[in-house]
C-alpha cells in the first residue's frame, strides 16, 4: 500500500474560509476583513512554499466570499444613503 505524504494545510487559509463563512452569518463586516486579510496572507504563504503547504483554494473561496460579503455592505449603505436623499428630496417638492 503506497499513500502520498500528505502536506499541511495553511492555518490561514482555514481562517480566511471560516471567517469568510461568518461573514455571512454572523459577523459581516468585520469577518469580511477578517478573511480578506488571512486570505491574502495565507496565499503568499503557499506561494512561498513552494508546494509544501496546501490550501489555496481555502484562501481563495475565504477571500471571494470576504469581498461579496464587503460589496454588499458598500452597496446597501449606498442604496440606503441614496433612498434617503431620493425621500427627502420628493418629500421637500410635495410641501411635506
Amino acid at each position: 500500500m503506497n499513500t502520498a505524504p500528505t502536506r499541511p494545510t495553511s492555518t490561514a487559509a482555514i481562517v480566511s474560509l471560516s471567517f469568510g463563512a461568518a461573514s455571512w452569518l454572523l459577523l459581516p463586516i468585520l469577518a469580511a476583513i477578517v478573511a480578506v486579510v488571512a486570505g491574502h496572507m495565507a496565499r503568499g504563504e503557499i506561494r512561498r512554499s513552494g508546494g509544501a503547504i496546501d490550501g489555496d483554494g481555502m484562501a481563495l473561496a475565504g477571500l471571494i466570499l470576504g469581498y461579496l460579503n464587503l460589496a454588499a455592505g458598500v452597496l446597501t449603505v449606498l442604496v440606503i444613503v441614496f433612498g434617503v436623499a431620493v425621500f427627502l428630496g420628493l418629500a421637500g417638492i410635495n410641501g411635506h
